[in-house]
């Protein structure tokens, strides 16, 4: 299908999958599907998974010391999940931090039934596209049991329904960021985000320390929206800096005037 075509259809389908709970005209197996934000609450960390090698890790064992980008998806997703993931890939690209460096990865799968071996496959896959340096160390792909893939998700307000008649997965899409001590704090949504998005939640997540101060006063003017998952300009904030500017620029005009009248004394 014209990768055009599958676009606008996710782009339908999570408009869907967003809408409110009482909104009846939905699908039947759309209407348990979406995100419900769960901001500042802390994550299960004694969830135990294994990662792309088989190695039994805990959830605890990606946080203490760096932010986290967290994904739910599913490995043999025939279209969401690769199109998220390949968005993300490219969200993380033109960043100034990267994976493994200054923040950490996780990937877990929400079907019980997928192996490490689908996990190694889809972290070659991303890791190849990523191309940084020591990222394969920073982004981890998981798989669980159906109970602590389920406490995952009730726990970042992660709805998805699984269709037996496809076996397929219906869900929405988008990313948690948390504090390196796992506790949530930013989600934004989509298959495609803003690279600016990005960086400025890692930013806010880490509490300043990463990021250049460049970062920091993009913060200072841009304020994220929960409604929208996204960072926007803050007017007041840029009527402030305008105006101090201008108070700036004037001083500066009227001190060169004093000195050039007084050297004409």
């Amino acid at each position: 299908m014209n990768r055009f075509v599958v676009r606008v259809l996710v782009i339908v389908w999570l408009a869907l999958a967003a809408s409110a709970r009482a909104d009846d005209s939905r699908p039947a197996a759309l209407r348990d599907v979406g995100i419900d934000q769960q901001l500042d609450r802390p994550l299960p960390l004694d969830l135990w998974f294994r990662d792309e090698a088989g190695k039994v890790v805990r959830l605890g064992d990606f946080f203490g010391a760096k932010p986290v980008v967290l994904t739910l998806a599913y490995y043999h997703c025939p279209m969401l999940c690769p199109l998220a993931l390949e968005g993300l890939v490219r969200s993380l690209r033109p960043l100034s931090i990267s994976a493994g460096a200054e923040f950490e990865m996780v990937t877990v799968s929400i079907d019980a039934r997928e192996t490490s071996a689908q996990a190694a496959d889809k972290k070659q896959k991303l890791i190849s596209q990523y191309g940084r340096k020591g990222a394969a160390a920073g982004w981890h792909f998981l798989v669980g049991d159906a109970d602590n893939v389920e406490r995952l998700a009730r726990a970042v307000g992660f709805r998805y329904h699984y269709d037996a008649a496809s076996d397929q997965f219906a869900h929405a899409t988008g990313l948690v960021v948390a504090t390196p001590q796992g506790r949530i704090s930013r989600y934004l949504y989509g298959v495609d985000y803003a690279p600016r998005d990005v960086q400025l939640a890692l930013v806010e997540a880490s509490d300043n320390r990463i990021g250049t101060l460049a970062d920091q006063l993009l913060l200072f003017c841009y304020h994220y929206d929960p409604a929208t998952g996204k960072y926007g300009p803050v007017a007041m904030t840029a009527v402030r800096i305008a105006g101090a500017l201008t108070v700036v620029i004037l001083g500066g005009f009227i001190a060169f005037q004093i000195r050039h009248e007084e050297r004409g004394a």
